[in-house]
């Protein structure tokens, strides 16, 4: 599903924190545990350049546990990144991340480390930003996009944090990570389709968490299609209209609400592994289709000059 959720307010937000970094000493980009691959914003890594980053993986406790710690050894080897996996519930250690984030600039000791705290919108930012200061200073909500401005915050210690808008990049080139994001609600409901993610779900369920489907539907077996899928489910949860037929926007629905509120247990949905698989696959995506532009826009140009050519000969004709 190809995204391009990228209001006004995003654009605005990323002229600011590009115009802010140059005073920032670190950064800390919080992701979603349950895909870090599809919550990590590339337009983030450009804007901070070497920057040190601190990789939070939020809501962890309803990411598979052996994942994330594969997903944090992952991370933790790239250059001038360090990683944590952090719950809303472990207050201890989201207040350590400041000081995580402290001893990444060592050079600074002593003196006050500005800290960015960015991420795409519903990962959990504002709630690490309201553990790490104490006190209730960031919107918090179900909704992505609640926070719409930079705040500055002394949080003790000589750190003081910098709240940021959530923002995503102007276009998810990877259809797989715009399905993940829609399902997890890191994309507007008036963006998406709910029909088509929850396809997308009952796909991704299917191959990788069949049992968890079995029992939450009560299923004896798994559909072999899709479409049979999500009308088992709808069946199972009183989706239907007339002449009995599912509903299915309503039984993707229930499918997308129950997989993102942990109603299917705990989940990741990537792995390293399958992130390097979907970089290439895209990689060559974008590079087939930036050629088939260049054909296009070529073959545009040529028939513009040869518009303009047969012009030029009808006024040499004509006089």
């Amino acid at each position: 599903m190809a995204i391009q959720w990228f209001p006004g307010h995003m654009h605005k937000a990323r002229l600011e924190m590009q115009a802010t970094l140059p005073k920032v000493d670190v950064l800390i980009e919080v992701l979603d545990a349950r895909i870090p691959y599809s919550s990590e914003n590339p337009m983030l890594q450009e804007l901070r350049g070497n920057k040190p980053c601190l990789k939070v993986l939020a809501k962890s406790d309803l990411a598979d546990e052996a994942r994330t710690k594969q997903w944090v050894e992952f991370l933790d080897q790239m250059e001038n990144v360090r990683a944590r996996a952090v719950t809303t519930e472990d207050i201890p250690t989201i207040r350590r991340l400041k000081h995580t984030a402290a001893r990444m600039v060592p050079h600074r000791e002593g003196r006050t480390v500005t800290v960015m705290v960015a991420g795409i919108p519903n990962v959990g930012k504002s709630t690490l930003i309201n553990v790490l200061a104490g006190r209730k200073i960031a919107k918090t909500g179900n909704t992505p996009a609640v926070t719409k401005q930079q705040q500055r915050v002394p949080i003790g210690d000589s750190v003081t944090l910098l709240d940021t808008p959530g923002v995503m990049w102007p276009n998810v080139e990877n259809p797989n990570s715009g399905y993940r994001l829609a399902i997890l609600g890191s994309i507007k409901e008036t963006a998406m389709d709910y029909a088509d993610i929850g396809f997308f779900a009952a796909k991704c369920m299917a191959q990788d968490f069949p049992e968890r489907l079995r029992e939450r539907y009560h299923l004896e077996q798994i559909p072999d299609s899709e479409l049979e899928l999500i009308e088992a489910i709808g069946r199972k949860r009183g989706c239907l209209g007339k002449h009995n037929t599912v509903d299915l926007d309503r039984a993707s629905r229930i499918l997308v609400t129950e997989l993102r509120s942990g109603g299917m247990g705990r989940l990741t949905l990537e792995t390293p592994e399958s992130m390097k698989h979907e970089r290439k696959r895209t990689a060559i995506a974008v590079a087939e289709k930036a050629e088939r532009d260049r054909e296009k826009d070529a073959k545009r140009k040529k028939r513009f000059r040869d518009k303009q050519k047969a012009a030029r000969k009808a006024r040499e004709h004509g006089r």
